[in-house]
């Protein structure tokens, strides 16, 4: 079937104003978040402004925002990865055991090299803290626990006391 020009014209400009409304609420579900998000939360978040929008078009979209350096992988060990905006100031996360939510913790012991076996070199190091995030603390006594948020919370650094 072959297109008239105006109708081809008409359609290709559709799928560019819908790409760029589902780049920009993917975009806008990353800000928000403060957070890293989970493809599929990025998609809860992003379906918000874009009810359409489907898990292969934000696969793709991520991909293209991290290769474009906008947005970077947080990979945790075992976990699949999530995305959080490009940021220059190194952090670490935190990754709550009962809703496996993942928090920026903007805190870092420091140089970690004496840590290190004699002879070798640190480059860098990752840390990821694991418990429970404030949403699933459990209740007092007397109060009923809330359900986790959106996870818009700030974690806050947990300190070991060894």
């Amino acid at each position: 079937m072959i297109m008239d020009t105006q109708y081809q014209q008409a359609w290709q400009n559709f799928g560019v104003e819908r790409a760029t409304r589902q780049n920009t609420a993917i975009r806008e579900a990353l800000a928000a978040a403060g957070r890293p998000l989970s493809p599929a939360e990025v998609l809860d978040e992003a379906r918000r402004h874009v009810a359409a929008l489907g898990l292969a078009t934000v696969y793709r979209n991520l991909k293209a925002l991290v290769d474009a350096g906008e947005i970077q992988v947080v990979t945790l060990p075992g976990e699949a990865p999530r995305y959080e905006p490009a940021r220059r100031e190194h952090h670490h996360h935190f990754r709550c055991d009962v809703c496996q939510r993942v928090f920026d913790v903007h805190r870092c012991p420091g140089d970690l090299a004496g840590l290190a076996p004699p002879g070798f070199s640190v480059a860098r190091h990752e840390i990821t803290l694991y418990g429970r995030c404030s949403d699933c603390q459990p209740a007092p006594k007397g109060r009923a626990k809330q359900a986790p948020s959106s996870g818009r919370a700030k974690a806050q650094p947990h300190r070991h006391s060894h």
